[in-house]
């Protein structure tokens, strides 16, 4: 699937005298923000703005280049315990790995998504891009709640979850969401989880 500032190809290569020409599905508009310059205009990124202001990050938003931003919502920060957000907010390292683990190392459309398909982050780590039906999914949750907006060096989506990676992750979170939760509870009736917090 090919996109022009996504907007779908449908037909391509029509020749004329005089040039040839390309049929696509909807009116190109101008673009002149960088995404880092959305994100300081938009209400609903309220917090991201200042989590990429925290981390250093505004530099590459603004950046040449063409990105994929997976933007969390306030919306999505208000989702997770406010211990947690407090804690990554508070570690520039966390920080960072939870801000580029959001971050595609290319421009892509919602029009040239297809199930299965496998990102590449920022952080080095890779995130399951699809769609269900009309939903685009990320790690098969249709979590994307404004898709398509176009920056000068990349696009953005607007997530309404937050992605956490595991680097942004306490041992004690960790241990929960596998195999060896029956440890964590061990841990937590001895009096030792603030070994793994």
């Amino acid at each position: 699937i090919v996109t022009v500032n996504c907007a779908r190809l449908l037909k391509a290569d029509h020749h004329a005298t005089n040039g040839v020409v390309h049929v696509i599905d909807k009116v190109i508009a101008t673009t002149t923000n960088s995404i880092q310059q959305i994100i300081e205009t938009e209400e609903s990124l309220e917090t991201l703005r200042a989590a990429v202001a925290a981390s250093d990050l505004n530099s590459l938003l603004e950046s040449e280049g063409q990105y994929t931003l997976l933007a969390p919502t306030n919306e999505a920060f208000e989702k997770i315990p406010r211990e947690t957000l407090n804690r990554i907010l508070g570690d520039p390292e966390a920080l960072r790995d939870l801000l580029n683990h959001h971050i595609l190392k290319s421009a892509m459309c919602a029009e040239a998504i297809i199930a299965g398909l496998t990102m590449e982050t920022l952080e080095g780590t890779t995130l399951d891009v699809g769609c269900s039906g009309e939903e685009l999914t990320l790690n098969g949750k249709p979590i994307i709640a404004n898709k398509d907006v176009l920056a000068t060096n990349g696009v953005i989506h607007f997530v309404n979850e937050l992605l956490i990676p595991d680097s942004a992750k306490t041992l004690f979170e960790l241990a929960q969401e596998s195999e060896v939760s029956k440890s964590t509870d061990l841990f937590r009736q001895a009096g030792l989880s603030s070994h793994l917090t």
